[in-house]
C-alpha cells in the first residue's frame, strides 16, 4: 500500500480535529506530517515538509484555498479540496485537484477520494522508475537502482551503498552515513542484479558488501569491518580466499 504523507490546512481547529480522526480511521497508509491554520503557514510547511497531497480549506482568511497557485511556480503534491460549498467544486478541478469534499465529510467519500489518490501516486512512482530506467539504458551506465519501501521508490547511486543485509524474505540496504532502507526485495535479487558490479561481493549468505567500503577483515571472529559505517559484517570462511583476490 501506498504510504501517503498530508497537510491539512483549515482556518477552523475542530474541522482540521474532524478530518484527521477520520483519516486516522481510514484502512489508508496515510501519515498527517503538519496540520496548519492558514495558507500562508500552510506554504512553508508544503515547501518544508514535501507532502504528496494537501487537503484544502477553499474559505479562509487572508486567502482562499485555490488562491494556492500564486505561491507555487509547479504544483508538485496532489490537493484534495474541503468546502461547504458545493460551487467550489468547478475551481478544484480547474486546478486539477484529486477530488474536493464538502463538509461535513462523508465517510465513503473520503474513502473514494484517497483510492484516486492512492493510484495516481502510484502512477507517478512507475513514471519516475521508467524514466530512471530510460536514462540508465540510454547512457548505458547502470550505477543506480531503484529500491521499493513502504509504498515509496528510492533511486540510490551504488556507491553510496555500503552493504546489504539480509533480514528474513526482507534486505535492509545501509547507505554511507549509518541510512538504510528496509525493502521487501531479497538477497538473491540483489546478487542478480549487481552480479556484473565487481566491487560487490557475496561475503556471507546474509550479506553482500561493497568492497569499496571494506576496512579490515578478522580471519578469527569471521567479520569485515566496513568503513563509514559502524557496521561489522559477517564472512564465510570458504569464500574468505575469494574475497582476498577481489579487493586487490
Amino acid at each position: 500500500m501506498t504510504q501517503i504523507k498530508a497537510i491539512l490546512i483549515d482556518d477552523e481547529q475542530s474541522a482540521r480535529n474532524v478530518l484527521t480522526n477520520l483519516l486516522e480511521r481510514t484502512s489508508f497508509n496515510i501519515e498527517i506530517i503538519e496540520t496548519c491554520s492558514n495558507l500562508e503557514q500552510g506554504v512553508v510547511e508544503i515547501k518544508k515538509r514535501q507532502p504528496n497531497v494537501v487537503f484544502l480549506d477553499v474559505q479562509m482568511p487572508n486567502y482562499a484555498g485555490y488562491e494556492i497557485t500564486h505561491f507555487f511556480n509547479e504544483i508538485n503534491f496532489e490537493i484534495i479540496f474541503v468546502t461547504a460549498y458545493d460551487q467550489y467544486a468547478i475551481k478544484a478541478f480547474e486546478l486539477n485537484a484529486i477530488d474536493y469534499l464538502v463538509k461535513p465529510i462523508d465517510r465513503n467519500k473520503l474513502n473514494i477520494a484517497l483510492e484516486k489518490l492512492e493510484e495516481k501516486l502510484k502512477q507517478k512512482n512507475q513514471l519516475i522508475d521508467y524514466q530512471s530506467l530510460l536514462k540508465t539504458i540510454k547512457d548505458k551506465n547502470y550505477k543506480k537502482i531503484v529500491i521499493p519501501e513502504l509504498g515509496n521508490r528510492h533511486i540510490v547511486d551504488l556507491k553510496n551503498i555500503v552493504s546489504i543485509e539480509a533480514s528474513g524474505a526482507y534486505s535492509v540496504i545501509h547507505l554511507k552515513e549509518n541510512e538504510k532502507i528496509t525493502t521487501s526485495k531479497n538477497l538473491k535479487y540483489f546478487e542478480g542484479i549487481l552480479s556484473t558490479e565487481p566491487s560487490f561481493f557475496r561475503s556471507h549468505r546474509g550479506w553482500i558488501i561493497n568492497l569499496n567500503f571494506v576496512k579490515s577483515l578478522n580471519k578469527t571472529d569471521l567479520v569485515v569491518t566496513l568503513a563509514n559505517t559502524t557496521l561489522k559484517t559477517k564472512i564465510s570462511r570458504n569464500r574468505i580466499n575469494n574475497f582476498e583476490e577481489a579487493i586487490k
